[in-house]
């Protein structure tokens, strides 16, 4: 007798069987090397890396690799690093299409109905590393200009927030009716997390384009912020939103949430307590280029758990027995 191949968990009539775990990983990696491209696009803004490769998409004019000799110097194999990076993003990005379009072939062949919202969520990397592609050549044709830099950033989180639901919902069982697991208070204080965790980033990114760090020494054009006041407003949003993280733990424990929403926002709190450390540390020391960095991944870590949070607030399948 043939051993079967599916998944362990055999899906009832009508029913899309699951993801299957190796499809899934390939989810998880696009997360994974999201996040990735966002720190070494970070440490290429604070080592003044931004022009490392002054033209795009060759990195100077009549090669796309650095040359040697060329006056960039270690700054053009940073910067020449980082967009090679892009490249594998683009080939883990096809392979969640490829993925998706495995499991809805096979979905059709049980007789079920596909799962049209995998699918979907299995372009957001591809499309959105397509969009940082032409984004990263109107960084570097503009001159680093602040505005496109911070929208480089901006778009690495949407993208982000897109593969996190997308590895949260290949996990699910299927596609039936949310189940809300919570009181509608807490779903409020839930969205008013991703809102206030959403203004966090957005100031913090009006912060970094106030600042020092503009990419490149040569770059002189910031933000028309005063610096000290647009941080002050960033960490204001900052406690505004470790009171609604301490509020949502409080509240899924005397509520006696499910645990891994409990789990996710003891995770939340623990990182943004990380973060602001980071954040009042790096303001006090003259904003460090180490510190920075730091700062910039634990920005993700917090936005994957704020996401995270509200995600394990509601779940699908039948009721558990």
């Amino acid at each position: 007798m043939v051993a079967s191949e599916s998944p362990t968990r055999v899906a009832a009539p009508g029913l899309a069987s699951p993801v299957t775990p190796g499809i899934r990983r390939i989810f998880l990696a696009n997360l994974v090397a999201q996040i990735g491209i966002v720190v070494t696009g970070g440490l290429v803004r604070v080592t003044g890396s931004g022009l490392g490769c002054p033209t795009w998409p060759e990195c100077v004019e009549g090669s796309l690799v650095p040359v040697e000799g060329q006056a960039e110097a270690f700054h053009k194999w940073i910067e020449f690093g980082n967009r090679l990076l892009t490249f594998v993003l683009g080939v883990l990005a096809i392979a969640a299409v490829v993925g998706a379009l495995r499991m809805r072939a096979r979905w059709r062949a049980e007789g079920s109905a596909p799962r049209r919202p995998i699918l979907l969520l299995a372009t957001v990397p591809l499309l959105g590393t397509l969009a940082q592609a032409l984004l990263g050549g109107i960084t570097v044709l503009t001159g680093l200009h602040p505005l496109i830099v911070g929208a480089h950033f901006l778009l690495s989180i949407v993208i982000i927030g897109g593969c996190v639901v997308l590895v949260h919902r290949a996990a699910e069982p299927g596609d039936e009716p949310l189940r809300r697991l919570v009181r509608p208070e807490i779903r409020g204080m839930s969205i008013a997390l991703l809102v206030t965790s959403l203004a966090v980033i957005v100031l913090g990114t009006l912060v970094t384009g106030s600042g020092p760090h503009s990419g490149d020494a040569d770059v002189s054009h910031r933000l028309p912020f005063d610096l000290r006041t647009i941080a002050w407003l960033h960490a204001d949003a900052v406690l505004l939103f470790v009171g609604l993280i301490v509020g949502m733990w409080l509240a899924l424990r005397i509520t006696d949430g499910p645990a891994p929403a409990r789990w996710w926002s003891h995770a939340l709190m623990g990182l943004a307590i990380v973060q602001g450390i980071v954040g009042y540390t790096q303001w006090f020391t003259g904003v460090p280029w180490v510190l920075v960095s730091i700062h910039m991944l634990l920005a993700c870590l917090v936005w994957v758990a704020t996401i995270k949070t509200h995600l394990s607030l509601r779940a699908r399948g039948p009721v558990p027995a």
